[in-house]
């Protein structure tokens, strides 16, 4: 919980996945939140998982690689998609196949680049600031009761002993789990219609890429409520 008399607020964003319109839309929905709402002191977190599949990949990373709520902290979370790209544009071919069967010609093309051209290509058409947000994602955040991941947590693991590839890729048993978790955990990765509020998960990939809307929670206190795009 916050300190006594600081009143805290997070904005936490789920999967973007290329819709640059739509986040555009929400980061102002954010700004005109806080100036409705005005709060002390207030963290805006994406939760991963900003390329492949939609459209303009390359426009969420110029977005989400800036400030792009001036005046807001943010803390930026790696998602699975950006895990595969990564690996791939390192020479993984593995991966590079994997990225391409799960969107990545996509984001190739948002930087004007034929996914059908050399592998060893790819690295050197990517701007190196796009380049330096992926590597410097994190897996994980934890804030005033909070955990934020991407995707989820192993249930009856410790937080300390989470490893990478249940954040970035667990659905089940966490989305069964009925288990009261170290903290409630923020996640995407699981796509639904609407945000699912759960006593120890709350749920935030509304499928924006699919059609549905890109939704942001934002967590005060002990209360939730939603803005979409």
């Amino acid at each position: 919980m916050p300190p006594e008399g600081k009143a805290r607020r997070v904005y936490a964003i789920g999967d973007i996945h290329g819709c640059a319109g739509k986040l555009v839309a929400l980061h102002a929905a954010v700004v005109e939140d806080l100036v409705g709402f005005p709060v002390a002191e207030a963290l805006l977190v994406h939760l991963g998982d900003y390329v492949d599949r939609g459209p303009d990949s390359a426009g969420v990373l110029e977005l989400a690689a800036k400030a792009p709520v001036p005046g807001l902290a943010v803390v930026n979370l790696l998602g699975n998609h950006e895990r595969t790209m990564l690996e791939a544009l390192d020479g993984n071919g593995a991966a590079a196949t994997d990225w391409m069967y799960n969107g990545g010609g996509a984001t190739l093309q948002s930087w004007g680049i034929d996914p059908a051209s050399p592998r060893d290509r790819w690295p050197h058409a990517v701007p190196e600031a796009h380049l330096a947000f992926l590597r410097g994602l994190v897996l994980s955040h934890r804030r005033d009761g909070y955990l934020f991941v991407h995707a989820g947590i192993r249930p009856g693991v410790p937080l300390e002993r989470q490893v990478p590839e249940d954040l970035l890729s667990i659905r089940e048993p966490f989305l069964s789990s009925e288990a009261a978790f170290p903290a409630i955990v923020v996640h995407g990765h699981s796509p639904s219609r609407a945000p699912v509020v759960k006593a120890n998960r709350i749920g935030i990939d509304t499928g924006a890429v699919f059609g549905g809307k890109l939704t942001c929670a934002v967590l005060e206190g002990g209360s939730v409520r939603f803005l979409q795009a």
